[in-house]
């Protein structure tokens, strides 16, 4: 029964991360005919794709809030309707500046869940199960993303009005959650932390943990006792191993050029000499192995654990960047050269930084800190996001598909040293036993 009631719930808060790669990624099928639609100039055209990002932003950075204030479950059906309104909104806007508003909002729901739902699914996992079950809001991302490719492509075929069913057909998926939340209970460490709901949280951890479900609460209180006279601060002393952890951690994911190439893949792939049309299909062979790389990770993140899916998924990225940039360098950029290099790229991103990233951060901070320190490692990747998207097709255009590409190899280079040296392995080991390791007492 356990195991089932865990994974049920894991499942249905990971359904938010569907939505959000679903609602990332939708807008690049719709994005021309939007510009058509309503005649938008190069700026105007430019805004319409980065304001969900700008929202993203924005949500990551306040996220802390709501999920603290009232409660995880209570966040996430914020979460829900934000998409559900954004979705029926954008397929429904008559003017450009009603559409921004809801494209925002649907950003805003990106941001709060890529904040709330990793924290609720650490706070509910058992420690033996834990890397593998967050690792399920990463798969459905990354599945997310690869649906709206695919439903992109099918609903194309539509005519005029076809981008208002790409946008608006994300409604179904959002009504669903919202539902379903209905079904999960709240954070029992939320419910002990910060209302004191002893008898309540001791219910949901009997279901989660039934044979040492009192042990567990002992530790959640002997925390919170511990807690007492600590700061929540996160920038006092005490919590700095974490916090330069998660800092470090979000700033690499970026620094790969992960988000550059996947907003960017058609565009690269023309660079390397592909047709329009072979590069869209090279975008979605991008999705599926993504999709592929991600679900493999996260079946054996709690046997091999974090670190080192790090170092090999480092090493993978090193070589596979390498080759592109040396690919641009000699000139010989004709042919599939580069399309199979990105594609060793994606599967090892993903194998790595990808399925282990939303694990790792809402591993690595104390229950007291836990929202902030997990809203302060999604904003750096975030705003991260944001200015590698902003900034790559400049600088692919002025220093060229070599320089580009070896700068994010050198960056990959110090991941590699930085997970080595400093990262520490959090598998199969309690929230409380990390929290021991972690903090400066």
């Amino acid at each position: 029964m356990r195991k089932h009631s865990v994974l049920a719930w894991s499942m249905v808060v990971a359904l938010g991360g569907f939505l959000f790669g679903f609602d990332t990624a939708v807008i690049s099928g719709a994005e021309k005919s939007i510009q058509q639609y309503w005649h938008l100039s190069a700026f105007e055209h430019g805004l319409t794709i980065s304001i969900a990002l700008i929202g993203t932003v924005i949500g990551s950075l306040f996220g802390a809030r709501p999920s603290d204030a009232f409660g995880r479950k209570n966040t996430l059906y914020f979460v829900a309707a934000a998409y559900l309104l954004s979705s029926i909104g954008t397929s429904l806007a008559d003017n450009w500046y009603l559409f921004l508003i809801f494209r925002l909002l649907g950003g805003l729901g990106v941001g709060i869940s890529s904040v709330t739902a990793p924290i609720y699914i650490s706070e509910v996992s058992p420690a033996d199960r834990r890397g593998r079950l967050v690792g399920l809001f990463q798969f459905n991302v990354v599945l997310g993303i690869l649906v709206s490719y695919l439903s992109n492509y099918l609903i194309s075929q539509g005519g005029e009005a076809s981008w208002r069913w790409m946008l608006g057909v994300q409604a179904f998926p959002s009504l669903l959650f919202l539902v379903l939340i209905r079904f999960i209970p709240e954070s029992p460490r939320w419910l002990i932390l910060k209302k004191g709901a002893t008898a309540k949280a001791l219910e949901i951890l009997r279901v989660i943990n039934p044979l040492n479900c009192e042990q567990e609460l002992e530790a959640i209180k002997n925390s919170e006792l511990n807690d007492a006279g600590k700061s929540e601060n996160l920038f006092s002393g005490q919590y700095k191993t974490p916090v330069v952890l998660a800092m470090l951690f979000a700033f690499f994911n970026q620094v790969s050029g992960i988000n550059a190439i996947i907003y960017y893949a058609p565009r690269i792939f023309e660079m390397a000499g592909l047709g329009a049309h072979s590069s869209l299909l090279s975008t979605v062979g991008l999705g599926l192995i993504n999709f592929i790389f991600t679900l493999l990770a996260i079946n054996v993140i709690d046997k091999v654990g974090r670190r080192m899916l790090m170092l090999i998924g480092s090493v993978g990225l090193i070589s596979s960047l390498f080759l592109v940039a040396f690919t641009f360098y000699s000139g010989h950029v004709g042919g599939f050269a580069i399309p199979i290099y990105m594609m060793v790229f994606i599967a090892f991103f993903a194998f790595s930084q990808g399925a282990v990233i939303w694990v790792f951060i809402s591993e690595i901070f104390p229950n007291q800190v836990r929202a902030k320190g997990q809203t302060l490692g999604s904003s750096t990747h975030w705003i991260m996001a944001a200015l590698i998207a902003f900034c790559f097709p400049y600088l692919a255009e002025t220093l060229g598909g070599a320089t580009t590409f070896s700068f994010f190899g050198v960056m990959m280079v110090l991941q590699l040293v930085f997970v080595w040296k400093f990262m520490p392995e959090t598998k199969g080991k309690s929230l409380e036993q990390i929290e021991t390791n972690m903090v400066m007492h």
